[in-house]
């Protein structure tokens, strides 16, 4: 019976034992369920949805949005009518700052061009009259640039009437 005793008693222990390493099994298993889970959700929800959009646009089947609708064929640009260059005083500096700019308009037509040409005295004047309002703390940062943009479109477009500006680029901006 003595001998028997330590016999028993270490196989009691290695049947707790063998139960614990069966309860780290089942945990680990579920950890890396729940994290593969996860992680496919995420794919999901965030990378795999962009690719349906994308692949439907390209078939033709998800609707146009405005700016493919205005840019045509392809993604080709409008007609590029360059403006020449502006020198102005900025705003606010006493003649201290000076702003060079020199301008292309893209417009939506051909026949806009024409348009353009024919109204060219109102439109320079009127993008004058906007650059030699503007302070230097207005047009320095990327934000101010891109407020100057669509303001030139705005005040440009109110003088057009059978095209339109779709866009502006500032070829050369030179601020001293």
């Amino acid at each position: 019976m003595g001998i028997e005793e330590p016999a028993a008693a270490a196989a009691a222990e290695g049947g707790g034992a063998s139960k614990g390493g069966m309860m780290k099994f089942i945990i680990i298993g579920l950890v890396a369920v729940l994290l593969l889970g996860g992680g496919a959700f995420a794919y999901f929800k965030f990378f795999a949805g962009h690719g349906e959009e994308e692949k439907a646009k390209e078939e033709g089947h998800g609707e146009k949005s405005e700016k493919d609708k205005e840019v045509g064929q392809a993604g080709m640009p409008g007609t590029m009518y360059p403006l020449e260059s502006f020198i102005v005083n900025l705003a606010g500096s006493e003649g201290k700052r000076f702003l060079k700019i020199t301008i292309d308009l893209e417009l939506d037509k051909a026949e806009a061009a024409e348009e353009v040409k024919a109204r060219l005295p109102q439109v320079k004047d009127s993008i004058l009259i906007l650059l030699s309002s503007k302070s230097f703390e207005e047009i320095y940062t990327v934000q101010g640039k891109f407020k100057l943009r669509d303001e030139v479109i705005s005040r440009t477009n109110s003088f057009l009437k059978t095209g339109k500006v779709k866009n502006v680029y500032f070829t050369e901006f030179v601020i001293q």
